[in-house]
């Protein structure tokens, strides 16, 4: 069999780097050993029953059974605006300010390829979701990873990014509740990034993927209800953790709308359209009560005091997130996120995500989701207390 070269830019392109952390972790679960899973992302409930049923019927229609319209089908564009109107009180253009997408992912991997030239700047935080340090690539264009610590919420400081950045700087991506910190934007933080980007005349992205949990009697704001936003910025919503869709594959943009119209273009050419019995099943979503995503932010708000007291409880000082389902917790003296996580996994079968994965920043830290029951949780605290890991250092 022949061998054949991917392309150069492919070559570039770095690999996963969880994929080798999950290789590890498959091989020590298929050797039947009972691992503890806090370093996956996929949403542990069921999918409402409403949402499914929706889907049922909608795939029973005709009009569905064959290729639904470019940009989304109208009924959810409207859904989505009225989503928004109810939400957010932010108003929105069904027509001309939103765009339908197989998922947010489809939008986080076409931004950089729609908007960025070679060797133009995309400005995200460190740490943050790795897929924003690999999809500008895509477009041969770069990525300045703004440093952003627990002192400061997890917020970046725009006044720090080197002017050499900003001359070539030419898309800021956002993300709150954020992915790995789990840190919530303030009402004041997305006025100071609207006059930042205005300044610096850059398009803002926001990426909401947790917009529905934030914790201790704080909602998560949206980046469009800010003053100036919507002509600055879009921000991109996925159903995947809102409504436990995550195989459903449904997100859509919203927000400013000439890069709306670029995504659009963009996806057109690039990636079929998506099924339009998950597109009626998303806008009943959107349209329905919302009492299952109050419920969920629930769970995972019990869940995420669990864990922590947990932790707390057998001397490992953990900081609670305020917000997504996952906790940043940074780790004991005389480790890397590495080095702990391997010492988890290997003497208490417990598995979290090295902080190193989401940037430099990130490696005196380790993610763990809020994704199995509370029983496992407090276990994975009592197995972690008997490793000895914890009291080791100490002595």
């Amino acid at each position: 069999m022949n061998d054949f070269n991917s392309s150069r830019l492919l070559q570039s392109m770095p690999g996963n780097y969880f994929a080798d952390v999950d290789r590890r972790i498959d091989a020590i679960v298929k050797s039947g050993i009972d691992l503890i899973h806090l370093e996956k992302g996929s949403p542990d409930q069921p999918t409402p029953d409403t949402i499914v049923r929706a889907l049922d019927h909608a795939s029973r229609l005709p009009e569905n059974q064959g290729y639904p319209p470019y940009g989304g089908k109208q009924n959810l564009k409207e859904a989505i605006a009225m989503f928004y109107r109810r939400e957010y009180g932010v108003t929105l253009d069904p027509e001309t300010e939103i765009t339908v997408f197989a998922g947010a992912t489809v939008a986080i991997a076409a931004l950089p390829q729609a908007l960025l030239n070679p060797g133009d700047v995309m400005i995200t935080t460190d740490p943050g979701y790795p897929m924003y340090f690999v999809c500008p690539s895509l477009a041969y264009a770069k990525v300045y990873g703004m440093p952003v610590c627990a002192e400061d919420g997890f917020l970046p400081d725009y006044h720090e990014i080197p002017r050499e950045v900003l001359d070539q700087a030419k898309l800021l991506m956002l993300n709150y509740p954020n992915n790995p910190t789990g840190a919530i934007a303030t009402e004041r933080f997305f006025a100071d990034t609207v006059r930042f980007a205005r300044a610096n005349q850059l398009p803002v992205v926001h990426d909401f993927a947790y917009a529905a949990f934030g914790f201790d009697g704080v909602r998560p704001r949206s980046f469009l209800q800010t003053p100036g936003a919507k002509e600055q910025g879009i921000e991109i919503y996925t159903f995947s953790k809102t409504y436990n869709m995550a195989g459903w594959r449904l997100g859509f943009a919203a927000g400013n709308a000439s890069i709306i119209q670029t995504l659009g273009k963009f996806h057109d050419i690039a990636h079929s359209d998506v099924f339009g019995a998950v597109q009626d099943a998303g806008a009943a979503a959107l349209l329905e009560s919302q009492e299952s995503v109050r419920n969920l932010c629930a769970l995972y708000e019990k869940r995420r005091n669990v864990l922590v007291e947990s932790l707390r409880a057998i001397g490992w000082d953990v900081q609670a997130p305020r917000g997504s389902f996952f906790c940043w917790f940074k780790v004991p003296k005389g480790y890397t996120s590495e080095t702990f996580v391997s010492v988890l996994i290997e003497r208490a079968h417990v598995a979290m995500a090295p902080g190193i994965g989401f940037g430099r920043n990130g490696d005196q830290y380790v993610r763990a989701g809020l994704l199995e029951p509370e029983n496992r949780l407090r276990e994975a605290a009592e197995r972690i207390k008997s490793s000895g890991v914890l009291q080791e250092l100490s002595v």
